[in-house]
Order: C-alpha cells, then sequence, then structure tokens
C-alpha cells in the first residue's frame, strides 16, 4: 500500500496544480459545497484506493497457473 499511498500523493498534486476545488461542480451542474480540505481529502483517499487496486489486480494476474490451482484437501 506505500507505493499507492505516494503516488496518490503526486497525483493530488498534480491534478490540484491544475484544479481549483472552489469552482468544482456535480455531475449535474450544482457547485460542489465542501471546503477546499476536504476535497483534497476525499480525492487523496480515492486516488489512493483506485492506484492500491490497481496493484492488487496487478498482482494477482501475475499469479502462475500452479499458484491458482492449488489442490484443495
Amino acid at each position: 500500500l506505500w507505493p499507492a499511498f505516494l503516488m496518490a500523493g503526486v497525483l493530488e498534486v498534480l491534478v490540484f496544480a491544475l484544479v481549483d476545488p472552489r469552482q468544482l461542480h456535480w455531475f449535474g451542474g450544482a457547485p460542489v459545497e465542501l471546503s477546499a480540505t476536504a476535497v483534497y481529502t476525499m480525492s487523496f483517499f480515492v486516488f489512493w484506493g483506485v492506484i492500491a487496486t490497481a496493484g492488487a489486480l496487478t498482482q494477482l494476474l501475475e499469479l502462475g497457473a500452479a499458484d491458482l490451482n492449488v489442490p484443495s484437501l
């Protein structure tokens, strides 16, 4: 999880260097009524979760057939 944590921090810096959280709108057009800190926090956890999931799926897909086809007792 540490690599995902570090990359979520990098992605957060890159995204919010271009996006102002006070000018975000929901899909229906209504403005996001959260503080900038709340937007930063929520987006960090979303980035962290997505990157961690990608890492977990990569590790799962890297398993060989012998690792997946363990005979049950």
